[in-house]
């Protein structure tokens, strides 16, 4: 049978099929050498320029294992509740592909240093908080490939490209793989869970110090397995979708899968076992490669290597590093600052977390901090598809306003004038408001003229206040307001009005 499938609504997949999904992450360690040599592993560069015979793989060259790459993926392991091996050692992994310079991968095959552990998730439902435990199969060390870029094309694709570019300055980086067992039993939540996971799974490596985990430049990308089955069957056949680079995509990847596996099995096809591409713009994924059958990568021991057999006590040194997990610490904030489930997951979910506590311990109120992270800071990374990190704003700003609206120097509305003006690029607080003239009109004499100018423009409102219409004060402050530009202190320009007028609240 031969037909051109659609999509099938979330919900009819769901009530028809039960998702299983598989989660490989790839965390790029943030060393400052590769894993086997001493070339720099900084974002960036001109191509080819972090490169030397090690990297490349020329003949002759001998590869030596970058000790604090081993370290880091030790206290990731004990991170994540894993066991850590007593022995292991290195695998060539061995396929063709352009980026690979040496046309094998060095990597850990059936010895990884970490395996058999877990990570739990908390996940929001409707009826409250569910907790799901996701198993870890194995937390393995590896080095990074190189970067293609495709030319001459519309899309950045192979297909259609007129030539293609390899800069292999990415090739040799610190490459950590933790690859889940089968997540099962999450039904509708599939999507969330893998999305909740591999936010936890960034937060972990961050509070670790072991990566940026920038998803943005590469350093945490997932590449997300899934398959169906009628309940009581067999795990269908899975799809990988590779390389998926943001939280929102981990999600939207698995939902749109498990929308496409539906309406193939609904109209009788057979999933096909491939690699897929997903696409940001759509939320959908095309087809890759074909994996039909399991590949041949011909493993043998890295003969190069030795292997690593880290002593127990420094495994138990290490395991002393390891910081306050992720969870606990925002149990421990959440009760330091008494605020409800749903305001800390507004914090959650905005990315403040972080910077609302910098900059509480700068000596911000917690309520201002948590005010300007998760309102118009919030809004603007959100329009503009960035972290509230990316708008250069930071917690020693959030400070200085706050002490400016607090001397009444400036009022909220000016703040945010501000903080317009630092995210433009146009210097620090009061940089801003020099250049931008946004400091408080406070003086008497200025209110008072503009108030006198706006009662000759509306006299019949100076009639009805005098009259006991109090509120229609609220026209003479309005056009105080914006002969000021904002930079009136509202509540001021209203005492002074009544007083004029010889009329008490």
């Amino acid at each position: 049978m031969t037909a051109t499938h659609d999509t099938v609504p979330f919900a009819e997949a769901i009530a028809a099929f039960d998702p299983v999904l598989g989660l490989e992450t790839h965390v790029e360690l943030g060393t400052a050498s590769k894993m086997f040599c001493g070339c720099p592993t900084m974002f960036g560069g001109a191509a080819n320029t972090h490169v030397c015979p090690v990297c490349l793989g020329l003949p002759g060259s001998l590869p030596v294992v970058n000790r604090t790459a081993v370290e880091s993926t030790i206290r990731m392991g004990l991170a994540l509740n894993c066991r850590i091996a007593e022995w292991c050692r290195f695998a060539r992994k061995n396929y063709f592909y352009p980026d690979m310079p040496k046309d094998y991968q060095v990597s850990q095959y059936d010895e990884p240093l970490c395996f058999d552990g877990y990570l739990d998730v908390t996940v929001e439902t409707p009826d409250g908080p569910r907790e799901f435990r996701v198993e870890i199969e194995r937390v393995h060390m590896e080095e990074d490939t190189g970067k293609l870029t495709h030319a001459g094309g519309a899309t950045g694709r192979i297909h259609g490209a007129d030539y293609s570019l390899v800069d292999y300055n990415r090739a040799g980086i610190p490459l950590i793989e933790i690859v889940t067992k089968p997540i099962v039993g999450a039904g509708a939540l599939a999507p969330q869970v893998a999305r909740a996971y591999v936010t936890e799974l960034r937060d972990l490596m961050r509070a670790l110090g072991v990566s940026d985990v920038r998803m943005e430049e590469g350093s945490l990308r997932c590449d997300v397995n899934v398959s169906l089955s009628r309940p009581g069957e067999p795990w269908g056949t899975r799809s990988e979708t590779k390389n998926v680079n943001s939280l929102r995509s981990v999600e939207r990847a698995v939902l749109s899968e498990i929308e496409r596996q539906a309406a193939v099995l609904r109209d009788g096809g057979r999933v096909i076992q491939e690699t897929r591409h997903f696409h940001e713009d759509t939320g959908r994924s095309t087809p890759g490669r074909s994996k039909e059958q399991a590949e041949d990568y011909r493993y043998f021991p890295e003969p190069d290597l030795v292997p690593v057999a880290p002593p127990r006590d420094w495994v138990e040194q290490l395991r002393a590093t390891l910081p306050e997990p992720p969870a606990a610490r925002r149990a421990r904030l959440r009760a330091e600052w008494g605020i409800s489930d749903h305001e800390f997951q507004t914090l959650v979910n905005a990315g403040a977390l972080d910077l609302v506590e910098q900059t509480i311990a700068a000596g911000v109120d917690s309520a201002a901090a948590r005010k300007w992270w998760t309102g118009e800071l919030a809004r603007t990374a959100n329009d503009r598809g960035v972290e509230l990190a990316a708008l250069g704003v930071t917690p020693q700003h959030i400070k200085r306003l706050e002490e400016l609206v607090g001397a009444g120097s400036l009022s909220d509305s000016l703040a945010r004038q501000v903080l317009e003006g630092i995210i433009a690029g146009e210097g620090d607080v009061d940089e801003v408001v020099a250049s931008r003239g946004l400091a408080v009109v406070s003086d008497d004499a200025a209110l008072l003229e503009a108030i006198d100018a706006a009662l000759a423009e509306q006299p019949d409102v100076a009639d009805k206040i005098r009259g006991g219409k109090v509120q229609a004060a609220g026209a003479i402050v309005g056009a105080v307001m914006k002969a000021t530009r904002g930079q009136a202190d509202a509540a001021k320009v209203r005492a002074l009005l009544l007083e004029r007028l010889g009329v008490s609240e």
